[in-house]
């Protein structure tokens, strides 16, 4: 008897703090009935039902009912109750957030998450719960969604979004992409050639989405590859010889924010096992360390190569690729939105604050050129011109004579070969041979220029 009477005691102490600690959380813990039919009535409600829904916890059980059922709109009651039923059946937790009116008529948002609690048969018995406050967060979401929701409508007349620039159909499309994408975390991806302006678009995506964090830019072609593992993830000290002090990685530092991958085709296949981990899971490990670290990041990535055929030669993992590959937005090149140039060109002119006044010859010439480098090589004949006058349009020439028809029997992809690698070397006789300058001359960046030439048969001639 004593022993019983001892026990008692103890679990009478047990149940009072307990009751203390759920009465102290920032929110409404409840525990529901369930009947046959899936309804629920209340039979616990904490403290905090007071502060999240302006009522007692005892004025909430008095009534014999669901009082929380009895706050929310039919549409959130319905899609609410549909969620929890199908969660009970599957034998899950359940998330769901929904609308609550509140005595004064004010609407707040709710989270609730919980689970039911089944008996030796498997019958739903009770839900137990805990229901959270989102409305700041709910309604700033809302906010963002309606602003983007103005900007659409008010695309159609606009001359650009963000830094980007254009009027033309292609360009509206690519716009209404971003908005899309920015409102929501899917992974994104870029396709379009070099300087076409896909750091651009991944940028816009991120001022959009309004994420708190950083946008972190990385050019997976620039990263030497012995250093990839360490400066996506990380490095503690003493990771390796000189690493005296710890470092984050790319991954940490776009923590609520972006991380944006351009060229993401040259990632190496040992990476992209490492970093489709941390896709999936959001968790990675800095190099020389056991410990588990987390980063909830939003990935866009952004290439000028064809990532299915990457897949099919081997290069990228089809695992991968799918992951990567969710929402696609292509940029159409800068040949295919010529009428464009116009308002180009006055961009770059108020950026820099210059009136070129181009003559009539000069913006026909840059009319018929097809600008294999895009909106950055006009920008660097824009740059040139500005220096040297009328002498720097003979780089629009480059295309001259080249191929003016193609030889019967010969396709289009060779005859296009064809072309650019005369463009190239021109370009590079015109630099005297020297590819940084061509590079920047054809607005590629040195690396791309160099496959180009191998894959070309382009040899260097000796200076």
């Amino acid at each position: 008897m004593v022993v019983n009477s001892l026990l008692a005691e103890e679990n009478e102490r047990v149940k009072a703090r307990l009751e203390k600690l759920l009465n102290r959380l920032p929110g409404l813990v409840y525990r529901c009935k369930l009947d046959d039919d899936f309804g629920s009535t209340l039979e616990y409600a904490s403290k905090g039902s007071e502060n999240l829904l302006g009522i007692t916890a005892e004025e909430m059980l008095a009534q014999h009912w669901n009082t929380i059922e009895r706050m929310a709109p039919a549409p959130d009651l319905q899609r609410m109750r549909a969620i929890i039923r199908d969660k009970i059946v599957a034998h899950e937790p359940y998330q769901v957030m929904y609308r609550l009116q509140l005595p004064g008529g004010r609407l707040k948002w709710v989270w609730d998450q919980g689970e039911a609690i089944y008996n030796e048969d498997g019958k739903p018995l009770y839900l137990e719960g805990l229901m959270m406050d989102v409305s700041e967060q709910k309604f700033q979401e809302l906010a963002l969604q309606d602003e983007n929701r103005q900007l659409k409508l008010s695309m159609e007349q606009a001359d650009g979004l963000g830094n980007l620039v254009g009027k033309s159909e292609a360009m509206h499309k690519v716009y209404s992409l971003i908005l899309k994408a920015a409102e929501t975390d899917t992974n994104v991806i870029i396709y379009g050639e070099t300087g076409c302006g896909k750091d651009l678009v991944a940028s816009s995506i991120h001022n959009y989405s309004g994420r708190k964090g950083r946008y972190v830019p990385v050019n997976c072609g620039a990263v030497p590859e012995n250093l990839l593992e360490s400066e996506f993830f990380g490095y503690v000290r003493g990771a390796f010889t000189g690493a005296t002090t710890a470092k984050e990685g790319f991954v940490a530092a776009a923590h609520n924010g972006t991380l944006f991958l351009d060229e993401i085709g040259e990632l190496p296949i040992s990476l992209q096992v490492k970093f489709l981990r941390v896709l999936e899971t959001k968790m990675y490990t800095p190099l020389g360390s056991t410990a588990q670290k987390s980063s909830s990041f939003r990935l866009i990535a952004a290439t000028n190569r064809d990532m299915a055929a990457l897949v099919r030669e081997k290069k990228t993992r089809a695992d991968f690729y799918y992951r990567v590959n969710v929402l696609v937005i292509n940029i159409p090149p800068l040949r295919e939105r010529k009428e464009d140039l116009p308002l180009l060109i006055k961009a770059w002119c108020d950026r820099n604050g210059i009136d070129l006044s181009l003559p009539h010859q000069v913006r026909l010439a840059m009319s018929h050129y097809d600008w294999p480098g895009n909106v950055r090589e006009l920008h660097n004949f824009l740059d040139r011109y500005a220096i040297f006058g009328q002498n720097a349009v003979e780089f629009l020439g480059t295309t001259e004579n080249c191929v003016s028809t193609i030889p019967e029997g010969q396709s289009l992809a060779d005859a296009v070969c064809k072309m650019e690698q005369a463009i190239i070397v021109k370009t590079l006789e015109k630099c005297r041979w020297h590819r940084g300058h061509t590079a920047t001359a054809l607005g590629l960046n040195l690396r791309t220029l160099q496959r180009k030439m191998k894959s070309l048969g382009i040899q260097m001639t000796p200076e």
